[in-house]
């Protein structure tokens, strides 16, 4: 089954992107609004490049001020409103495109102990992503199971 079933068909196709140039508090704004753990970085023409992890983002995080007053906010707020992406961004991405089949991402994500990775077409373009929670989604809900076979 992990071969004949493709990316295309299991990636997140709509997503939230950043550009290198955003602030952190942008990205601070999308983790604390949504459910998701990965925002791929596109340049202007939609390639990838890199992509901020709710990890890397929260490392970053904790090496501000932990305090919980109103000074140690307004401080935490200034650095993040004075970060980029591009600062914390993993620019070296491993990908995968639409065509890949599921046993190619089952290997990169056993491999590298990923839980995300950026879908690209042809162009380089960024067309989605898979996630390990897609992976679970797979596994199951028994409607796509018996699709796939």
């Amino acid at each position: 089954m992990l071969q004949i079933i493709r990316i295309k068909e299991l990636m997140t196709r709509d997503l939230i992107t950043v550009g290198p140039m955003d602030l952190m508090s942008k990205v601070k704004e999308i983790f604390d609004t949504n459910s998701f753990h990965h925002i791929p970085v596109t340049n202007e023409d939609g390639s990838l490049a890199g992509i901020i992890s709710k990890h890397d983002y929260n490392i970053i995080l904790s090496t501000f001020s932990i305090f919980k007053s109103s000074r140690a906010d307004s401080d935490n707020r200034k650095v993040m409103g004075s970060m980029m992406a591009e600062d914390v961004m993993t620019k070296q991405v491993a990908k995968l495109k639409p065509e890949d089949t599921l046993a190619v991402a089952v290997a990169l994500f056993k491999e590298n102990l990923f839980h995300a990775l950026p879908v690209v077409d042809e162009a380089g373009k960024v067309v989605g992503i898979l996630s390990t929670y897609d992976l679970l989604n797979l596994a199951f809900d028994e409607k796509k199971m018996t699709k796939a076979v």
